[in-house]
C-alpha cells in the first residue's frame, strides 16, 4: 500500500508536524485547512476603520479554503470530484448560511461527498472562522 505524506510549494507552511495532504493506498487526507495564504495573511479578513476593527468574510474565507483542498488533491492527480468526505469546522453558526452558499459552488447534493459541520469554540488564530478537512478516494492506475 502506498503511504506518503506531501508538502504542497507555494501554500501556507503547517503550524504543526502534519502535511498538507496524506495518501493511504486509493485514499487521500487532507488535513485541517484554513484561508491562511504563503505570507501569513488570512484571505476573507477585511479592516473596517482606522482603528483595526475587523471583518472576517465566511464567503471569502470558504472559498479560499476549498481552493486550498482543490490544489492540494491535484498534487495527487484528484479534484474536488473525488472527495468523499469533509468536516467542516465553523467558529459561529451564524456563519451557516454564508459557508453553505460558497460549499454549494463546489459541490452539490446529488453527488458530493458526505459532510459534517461542526461549531468549535475557536481555531488556530484568531481571524479564522472556518477549518475544513477532507478525505478523497481515487484508486491508482
Amino acid at each position: 500500500m502506498t503511504n506518503k505524506s506531501r508538502l504542497v510549494e507555494g501554500k501556507a507552511t503547517p503550524r504543526g508536524a502534519y502535511p498538507h495532504i496524506k495518501r493511504a493506498g486509493n485514499f487521500l487526507f487532507v488535513s485541517g485547512t484554513s484561508s491562511r495564504l504563503p505570507d501569513n495573511t488570512f484571505a476573507g479578513v477585511h479592516k473596517v476603520d482606522e482603528m483595526g476593527t475587523m471583518h472576517l468574510d465566511i464567503k471569502e474565507q470558504t472559498r479560499a479554503v476549498l481552493e486550498n483542498i482543490k490544489d492540494y488533491l491535484a498534487t495527487e492527480g484528484a479534484t474536488l470530484a473525488d472527495v468523499v468526505d469533509v468536516t467542516t469546522f465553523l467558529v459561529n453558526m451564524n456563519d451557516f448560511a454564508g459557508y453553505n452558499e460558497v460549499y454549494a459552488e463546489y459541490f452539490n447534493k446529488e453527488t458530493g461527498p458526505a459532510r459534517t459541520t461542526v461549531a468549535v469554540h475557536q481555531l488556530p488564530h484568531p481571524h479564522l472562522v472556518i477549518e475544513i478537512k477532507a478525505m478523497a478516494y481515487i484508486p491508482k492506475n
